[in-house]
């Protein structure tokens, strides 16, 4: 099925999603760098030998495990872009997987890895 989307958006939307790609690759290198680096004195700034104060440790392991669901959520994403930029290559990019309708040109431009119209995007959020 041929894309419903003219060649020089389809390429203003390559550069769109690669810049959201590498700049989403290096945040989440980053918070890797800061949530996976070594436990202890090295994260808390504890250069002390005095032990850590339980709330402080419960404190240490939420912050970091809330980084780590951002990881995952950004590499969810990167992911997503992949895809879409696989669409654009495919020559299927703007159309929605479900029922094949070109997906709307401000959904694009709002979320440009959207792989399903607004409808069909909500029907799946309520059978969720």
């Amino acid at each position: 099925m041929a894309s419903v989307i003219k060649p020089e958006e389809l390429e203003s939307y390559r550069n769109m999603l690669t810049g959201l790609r590498a700049r989403l690759c290096g945040d989440l290198d980053q918070m890797t760098d800061e949530a996976l680096r070594g436990n202890g004195r090295e994260t808390t700034g504890n250069l002390s030998n005095l032990p850590m104060h339980m709330a402080d440790v419960g404190t240490e392991n939420y912050d970091q495990e809330f980084a780590l669901e951002l990881i995952e959520n950004g590499q969810a994403t990167v992911a997503q872009i992949n895809e879409a930029l696989a669409r654009i290559n495919a020559g299927t990019f703007g159309r929605c997987d479900d029922c094949q309708s070109p997906i709307a040109k401000p959904r694009l431009q709002a979320l440009p890895y959207a792989r399903f119209c607004i409808e069909c995007a909500r029907r799946q959020e309520n059978s969720a």
